[in-house]
Order: structure tokens, then sequence, then C-alpha cells
């Protein structure tokens, strides 16, 4: 009898165990909004291009959380091997003031969204909508149009040793051997 309802017990309890079901990333492509092609002045035709600004930029590069996201990603998803920290490599620089799709953040993300010609994937489908806005605002950011309050610092891979002046003194490392063009004469 103990057994019979040491088992039912065991088997009720197990029962109710269930196993929370979690969403850890959700699929980009369910989470994709429709978004308006941002054009810039390079258009074809003797009419200006429509450009669609969205207020979605603001909310990104005004956020420091989003464009140390953006920061994060960038080198997660190896933008760096295209653009090598922004500097520029087989893709364009992106520190300076020359932008050949457009240099808003809306023109940014169209970029990284639908991909360019000669070498620049596009990203849809692949990552979330907000990663590529955190994208675009670290992009942004690289070339100092956020403001400093909101602006990363460098890697610290990227950064230098510190000056002289500013290392704390220590005694000088006991060394190797004189060599013979440094002994004194006999």
């Amino acid at each position: 009898m103990r057994r019979l309802l040491l088992a039912g017990l065991v088997a009720l309890s197990l029962a109710a165990c269930e196993r929370e079901d979690r969403e850890y990333r959700p699929d980009p492509i369910v989470t994709e909004t429709p978004q308006k092609i941002a054009l810039t002045t390079l258009s074809p035709g003797d009419t200006p291009p429509i450009t669609d600004l969205s207020d979605m930029g603001a909310q990104y590069t005004a956020n420091a959380y989003h464009v140390s996201q953006g920061k994060k990603w960038f080198s997660a998803f190896n933008c760096n091997g295209c653009h090598s920290n922004g500097g520029g490599g087989s893709g364009p620089p992106l520190m300076d003031d020359k932008w050949s799709y457009g240099g808003k953040i809306e023109n940014i993300a169209q970029s990284i969204r639908e991909g360019r010609p000669n070498g620049m994937p596009s990203w849809r489908g692949k990552i979330t909508d907000e990663q590529i806005w955190e994208l675009a605002a670290f992009v942004l950011s690289m070339s100092g149009n956020v403001t400093s309050d909101v602006a990363n610092g460098r890697n610290d891979d990227m950064a230098g040793k510190p000056p002289e002046n500013m290392t704390p003194q220590q005694p000088p490392q006991p060394g190797g051997q004189v060599p013979k063009s440094a002994e004194s004469p006999q």
C-alpha cells in the first residue's frame, strides 16, 4: 500500500512539473517592422528623391544603452572584418564625414537592412530591427554624430599604454648582460 501511495505521489509530482518555455531570441522575420526607404540625393532622373525619415533614429541615438549594444553587435556580427574598427578596409571607413548613401541614421539602418552593391550584405531576416537600429546608432557615433554623454569610449585593446609621466615609479628591471661593445677598454 505504501509503495502504491509513494508511486502515486511521484507520478503526481512529475505530472505537475512543466518545463518553462521561453523565447530567448526573437525571430528576426516575425519582429520585422515595415520600414520606408530613406533615399539620398544620389538618385537617377530629374526629380529629387523622396526622403522619408522616421522618429526611430532619435530614440536610438539619444540612448547610451542602445549605442553600447550597437558596439557589441558591431563586433559580434564581424563588421570589423570589412570596416576595420571604423577606419575602413574592404568596406568604407565609418569615422569620416563622407557617406555614400547618406549620413542620417535612417540611411545607415537602410544600408544595414537591405545591403549595398559591391560588398555590403543584407542583414534583413538575420537580425532583429532593434539590432539594426542599435548598429546604426553605433556607426553614427563613430563619426562623432551623437552627444558626448551617449558616445562610447575606445575598446581597451585599442588604447595605447599610458604616458610615462602617468605610470607609477618602479625600480629598473634587472637586465641581461652587457654587450662587448659597451665594455670599457682595459
